[in-house]
């Protein structure tokens, strides 16, 4: 079969624009050649995302997030010292896809039309996605399509108010998750535990009335039930493994995958190892210790393919160079170009061609257009 087209539902593309200072538009070697001695951050030297492998891999489509997360004073994780400068923080981001628009890198899909004229435009062009221009600075404006991404915020804390959601939608914020690790201004995240707050029921109360599309993904458990229970509006979550192949809290246990296939929901199959090997340890394991290969993704897909009883539910959110690189991703994985390997795995499996196509990006693209109205 052909290279299918991929939406990878969860991508910090601003995060390792201007927190990693990376330019996404430079080739993957140049890119890990510029970081060869830099140590500052995890996964330097090891990345796997940029817009030209983005575009071999046939990304035609993403999910693209801001973060700021609020790590008040005695905060265990690292962070702004107040909502203000997160919400700060997420402006610069916002600036940096404000550029890459105008570039012609990146192209904001807000609503159905600009989804369907978007999908139209990557499904019938016959641009190569093979090749990759060795240089940046050689090829920046060779012709290409842009690459269509819906903006999420991973992490609700730098919500000051809710006149700053109403002015993020307005910006084109289209989906939005609620908390990240730890606790939050307005959920309990991964490995904390706790009900929503009220200003939790709050936000989703507003995050209804303006049809954003509500993640899970990272809500403790007591707050994901709170959360369902108060949000009638589309979910999703956008980077979220099976807790029965993986058992950590920070994946969804049986019930609550039932619970996001109740409500029409879809899930994206994330790629960082600490979410796919049980007692990952960062500092220590490789891949190549534990024979972690791209294969093990398929473990999930075909889990939640099994409860749901059919191929509708699940897609691809790699969170690839989520603040880590190649040093805790499948050992087979060298750049984001390699999820083209999926299809060829799921075919053995005895997926048929139609349901491998919704895996890895018309189911999501489908849940977008029953949100937004088709």
């Amino acid at each position: 079969m052909s290279q299918p087209l991929i939406m990878d539902i969860h991508l910090d593309l601003a995060m390792n624009a201007t927190v990693y200072n990376r330019d996404l538009r430079w080739s993957h070697e140049r890119i890990r050649r510029w970081e060869l001695l830099q140590t500052d951050k995890p996964g330097r030297g090891h990345h796997v995302v940029c817009f030209p492998e983005m575009r071999r891999a046939r990304i035609g489509l993403c999910v693209a997030t801001q973060n700021g997360r609020y790590s008040p004073y005695f905060h265990k994780l690292p962070g702004w010292n107040s909502p203000e400068q997160a919400w700060a923080h997420t402006q610069a981001e916002l600036a940096w896809y404000r550029e890459m628009e105008r570039v012609g890198q990146m192209t904001p899909i807000r609503n159905l039309d600009e989804l369907n004229q978007h999908v139209e435009a990557w499904t019938t062009s016959d641009q190569p996605d093979s090749e990759l221009p060795p240089d940046f600075n050689e090829h920046q404006n060779e012709p290409h399509l842009p690459i269509g991404y819906v903006r999420s915020l991973e992490g609700a804390d730098s919500i000051v108010t809710l006149a700053h959601l109403e002015k993020s939608h307005e910006d084109g914020l289209r989906a939005l998750g609620l908390s990240h690790y730890g606790p939050g201004v307005y959920a309990h995240g991964t490995d904390d535990e706790g009900p929503l707050p009220e200003r939790g029921k709050e936000l989703l109360k507003k995050m209804e009335e303006l049809e954003i599309i509500l993640d899970l993904t990272h809500l403790c458990d007591e707050s994901f039930w709170d959360s369902l229970d108060n949000f009638s509006g589309p979910v999703w979550a956008s980077h979220q493994n099976c807790r029965a192949l993986s058992p950590w809290n920070r994946q969804f246990s049986d019930e609550m995958i039932k619970a996001v296939i109740a409500r029409g929901g879809v899930m994206g199959m994330a790629f960082d190892a600490i979410m796919m090997i049980p007692g990952w340890d960062y500092k220590k394991t490789r891949a190549a210790d534990v024979g972690l290969k791209i294969e093990r993704t398929c473990d999930h897909i075909d889990h939640i393919c099994q409860i749901a009883g059919n191929a509708n539910h699940v897609g691809i959110g790699t969170d690839l160079d989520g603040g880590y690189g190649t040093e805790q991703t499948p050992m087979d994985l060298d750049s984001i170009a390699d999820l083209q390997t999926i299809p060829g795995l799921l075919s053995k499996r005895g997926y048929s061609e139609e349901d491998i196509n919704k895996v890895m990006a018309f189911n999501v693209i489908d849940f977008l257009r029953r949100a937004w109205g088709e």
